[in-house]
């Protein structure tokens, strides 16, 4: 399985939480996750990503891989995010998607409202 891991905004931390509330509540597409953080660094979302649900049968090591992946090529694209997280002060996280490309795929055609 392929992972795909990038930054999607930062959010007010109690939009973001209403948002994992509500994805909670309805069918989720299985093997999208999005990670919330107060700081911008390599670490915080490497421990973001050991909260992701064990049932879905992830190869965490390749999650951890494609993460570290993404860190190490696209610093442009980070520093970017880390002064949008600044700007936005205090009470916002950077959000970022992990997903395996599969259920990325699925996502996204459900938005488009396509049935997969």
């Amino acid at each position: 399985m392929k992972y795909t891991f990038d930054f999607v905004g930062v959010s007010p931390v109690l939009q973001f939480f209403n948002h994992q509330q509500q994805n909670q509540k309805q069918p989720q597409h299985q093997g999208v996750e999005y990670l919330g953080n107060h700081i911008c660094t390599l670490d915080a979302f490497l421990e973001s990503v050991e909260t992701i649900p064990a049932n879905w049968c992830w190869n965490m090591d390749q999650v951890v891989e494609t993460v570290i992946n993404f860190w190490l090529n696209n610093s442009e694209s980070i520093n970017y995010w880390k002064r949008r997280l600044t700007d936005a002060g205090r009470d916002n996280l950077i959000v970022a998607r992990v997903a395996d490309f599969t259920a990325l795929k699925a996502e996204f055609e459900s938005l488009l409202g396509r049935n997969s």
